[in-house]
């Protein structure tokens, strides 16, 4: 699954210096709901090896 969002990360990251403010918070607010989505994940322990 995390594989995909480099997918949507890289093109984005070779063309930061010319994007606007509102891109870089799109990203940011992208970056945020893997983040959440991991965290949420771990808790419920889908990331556990057994």
């Amino acid at each position: 699954v995390f594989d995909v969002e480099t997918v949507f990360l890289y093109p984005w990251a070779m063309s930061f210096d010319v994007l606007g403010v509102s891109v870089f918070i799109e990203a940011l607010i992208f970056v945020l709901i893997l983040v959440v989505g991991l965290v949420y994940a771990w808790r419920k322990g889908a990331l556990e090896w057994s």
